[in-house]
């Protein structure tokens, strides 16, 4: 369970990041607009850095983490990448609702939560 919780978030995770990484003008655009009320307006740029990485080295992490807790039962990957996620989340959720966006902040907190239950069953 601990791994397709992982490998699940990883897809997720690695395709947001990269979609960031290659539609970075389009996301620019769409975010200054979302954003572009709110406190965090002239932090776009820095911003989306901050979270493609995170997504990318979370994704990363999860993925690699669950083939590694699969072969020998090692979930440190897993576990690093389950808690760069989170906090990416968390970031994204902050972010959403400072945008006044309640319902995209509402879609991640299914997220969150898988997330939570990924960590709590790493916890034994």
């Amino acid at each position: 369970v601990q791994s397709l919780i992982g490998l699940f978030l990883s897809i997720a995770l690695l395709q947001s990041g990269f979609d960031k990484i290659t539609d970075r003008i389009g996301n620019l655009e769409w975010l200054r607009g979302h954003f572009s009320d709110s406190p965090l307006h002239g932090l776009v740029p820095l911003l989306l850095n901050v979270v493609t990485v995170l997504e990318i080295f979370a994704g990363s992490c999860t993925l690699m983490g669950s083939f590694v807790n699969l072969v020998n039962g090692n979930n440190m990957l897993l576990t690093i990448g389950l808690l760069i996620a989170a906090l990416n989340f968390l970031a994204l959720f902050f972010g959403q609702r400072i945008a006044k966006d309640y319902e995209g902040a509402a879609v991640l907190v299914n997220y969150f939560i898988l997330n939570v239950i990924g960590l709590l069953s790493l916890a034994h």
